[in-house]
């Protein structure tokens, strides 16, 4: 029978590890922060640039509530902190599901992390260097005679927080890919043989998702393309699934390691 009270015991004790996860992360985010703070002005002028490069002589972006001019870089820094912050994060959370997974798990859990960032990191850098500057720019040359184009700095802000969401989301399809095959939820030739609504759905995606003008559009959708195909080859390579077999004496090595643990335990404690 399953002892009720070391079950709770063994579920306090989870919930007090991870706290102590969260606060870990949370410090580091914090502590960062307030290296970042001094030039909080700065980070959000980088962040501004490809807007202030396209706007006409004389026009600023504006700022229409009081503390708007406080909060908004303030936000944009602590953006900043966490995306240092990150590779941290994710090792507190690797360390706490860690002693819960077998081998072969972990040898997929640690490339997966370690790939999913970079690519999102990747996918906001795409954004920023390559779609604002072009997209800001369409959208300055439509501006009609006698309108100035004014952006409100927090409309900014919360605009270029969504792109850089959907782009770093976007950029995670290789990834994603790899791990459907790996499970053993979708097979190489079952991601080739949708291949053509797989495009037809990132079109109609980029254009949900992305501003109403077809560069942005163009600018999502024929990465995502080249993503997929990345992703397909991809997984012909790292996306082999682990059989049964393999998983068995995985397990089974794990649970004779236990034991050699267990037992040299046992002896140092006589």
């Amino acid at each position: 029978m399953t002892d009720p009270e070391g079950t709770q015991e063994t579920f306090i004790s989870h919930l007090i590890e991870l706290r102590m996860r969260l606060v870990r992360s949370i410090a580091a985010v914090l502590v960062i922060f307030l290296c970042v703070a001094y030039w909080t002005k700065d980070i959000y002028s980088f962040l501004a640039k490809p807007l202030l490069a396209v706007l006409p002589a004389g026009a600023s972006m504006i700022a229409t509530d009081v503390t708007t001019t406080f909060f908004v870089p303030v936000k944009v820094s602590m953006l900043v902190a966490f995306m240092i912050a990150l590779p941290y994060v994710l090792y507190q959370m690797w360390a706490f599901v860690a002693p819960g997974l077998y081998r072969h798990e972990k040898r997929l859990v640690v490339p997966l992390l370690f790939s999913s960032t970079l690519l999102f990191f990747v996918g906001m850098a795409f954004a920023y260097f390559i779609v604002f500057p072009m997209a800001f720019k369409f959208f300055a040359d439509f501006t009609p005679v006698g309108v100035t184009m004014a952006t409100d700095i927090d409309k900014y802000f919360n605009f270029v927080l969504t792109m850089f969401i959907v782009f770093g989301i976007a950029f995670e399809v290789p990834v994603v890919e790899v791990l459907l095959v790996k499970i053993n939820a979708v097979t190489v030739v079952q991601l080739k043989g949708i291949r053509r609504y797989v495009i037809v759905a990132i079109f109609v995606v980029a254009a949900v998702v992305t501003p109403p003008d077809a560069f942005s559009q163009l600018a999502l959708a024929i990465p995502l393309c080249f993503l997929y195909e990345l992703g397909i080859l991809l997984a012909g390579f790292l996306g082999k699934p682990v059989t049964e077999d393999e998983k068995k004496a995985m397990t089974d090595a794990e649970m004779e390691k236990e034991l050699d643990r267990a037992e040299a335990e046992a002896k140092r404690g006589k």
